[in-house]
């Protein structure tokens, strides 16, 4: 395909599309829920240009679902796209937001374990996104002492001070006091 470029991980797609398609996300606010099928309709647009058997595909329809509401529908479009092939950042992010559509329909344990690993996958600007989603799974689970260590651990770094007694108190939350 002239003009197309490995944009992102998977999918050959150009600037172009990648721009509209960030464009098209950017205007989800404009949506009320009353018209969350036109905004479904907009990102389905852009879904039909790309190849067929494209892992973007269906993650692009999940989150489009996902977004307006509809867990239930999302859910079997991010499995799809993963089972295609989606991995790299758009992948975690897809396995992120499975777990929360997961979570939303009542498999929160499924959730769970789809994330956890990402723990200790390569660090990016998604951990803290991972950390707080496993740990809504946890709750949802009555896990919430886990849930709590993980969340106050993605927090430490962020605080101007006391990092190191919220890392402490996060893992203490979870290990016993030798």
């Amino acid at each position: 395909m002239p003009g197309w470029a490995q944009v992102c991980e998977g999918d050959p797609v150009n600037q172009d599309w990648e721009d509209r398609a960030t464009a098209a996300w950017a205007t989800f606010d404009e949506y009320p829920e009353e018209r969350a099928a036109e905004f479904r309709a907009v990102i389905g647009k852009l879904v039909a240009e790309l190849p067929d058997g494209s892992e973007l595909a269906p993650f692009e329809q999940a989150c489009a679902w996902d977004s307006t509401g509809h867990s239930d529908k999302a859910v079997p479009l991010y499995r799809e796209a993963l089972a295609r092939g989606l991995s790299g950042y758009k992948g975690r992010r897809a396995k992120i937001q499975l777990s929360s559509s997961l979570r939303n329909i009542g498999q929160a344990e499924e959730g769970v374990n789809l994330l956890t690993p990402e723990l200790d996958a390569p660090s990016d600007e998604l951990d803290d996104a991972v950390r707080a989603c496993l740990a809504l799974c946890l709750s949802s689970l009555g896990r919430d002492r886990e849930g709590l260590s993980l969340v106050l651990g993605a927090l430490a770094p962020h605080l101007p001070r006391y990092q190191r007694s919220m890392a402490n108190y996060a893992r203490l939350l979870v290990e016993p006091e030798a």
